[in-house]
């Protein structure tokens, strides 16, 4: 499976990813320049964490305009799996490719902690290998993660199926108090209608190491993995 990783000037998370990626699954994985439109026939692109172009304007909307970000639309376009992480999913926004925004969160703070999340949706391949309605714990890291939509896009969120994820209780409960950050509906993921581009705020690539104590974030990459294998 081919794995490409954005790497945008600001960008933070992109050598985790490609950790995850290259060194614990042992898949081909190229890091490519935002100035560069090639994605070295990628399977899967990963738009990584971080400040890209320092967060200028506001998050991710500069780095929309980028080549890599525009090959990476035609990628997700033609039915590309794509997996904006944490600003990726703030660039994923802005490009169109997902809908609603990320904007500041609710107590104007930075939150940086290990955040329980309720997988919403088990038949996707970055989900399938979690069980249903399963509480992991990801890491969270951001200042503008609440996510906001109007009552209608939110409602064909919700018809759609298309809310992966939702910031909860250690127990699984979606209660305002297990909302870090403010964002609408405890949302802490999306996907598209096809469902194969998926934008999430926390982060796996950083619980997916044993060396670290957390491994809930591997599955998803091994979800993506399984699929693959099957289509060969």
């Amino acid at each position: 499976m081919n794995i490409s990783v954005i790497v945008f000037p600001g960008a933070n998370c992109d050598r985790d990813a490609a950790y995850v990626t290259r060194d614990l699954l042992g898949q081909p994985t190229h890091l490519v320049w935002h100035e560069e439109s090639d994605l070295q026939n990628a399977d899967l692109v990963i738009v990584p964490g971080g400040f890209s172009y320092g967060d200028y304007l506001r998050c991710g909307a500069i780095a929309r305009f980028s080549p890599a970000l525009k090959a990476t639309i035609d990628h997700a376009q033609r039915g590309g799996w794509v997996l904006g992480i944490c600003n990726g999913f703030q660039i994923l926004t802005e490009a169109g490719l997902l809908p609603g925004a990320l904007v500041r969160n609710r107590d104007l703070h930075f939150v940086c902690d290990r955040q329980p999340l309720r997988v919403e949706r088990t038949n996707l391949i970055w989900t399938q290998t979690y069980a249903d309605q399963a509480v992991i714990t990801l890491p969270i890291a951001h200042g503008e993660g609440c996510y906001y939509a109007d009552a209608e896009t939110l409602q064909s969120l919700e018809e759609h199926q298309q809310i992966v994820f939702r910031y909860s209780s250690a127990p699984g409960e979606i209660t305002e108090a297990a909302n870090p950050n403010g964002s609408l509906h405890n949302i802490a993921g999306i996907c598209n209608r096809p469902g194969n581009v998926l934008g999430m705020m926390p982060h796996p690539e950083r619980a997916a190491d044993s060396i670290l104590g957390q491994t809930d974030g591997l599955a998803l990459f091994k979800g993506v993995l399984t699929q693959s294998l099957q289509a060969a």
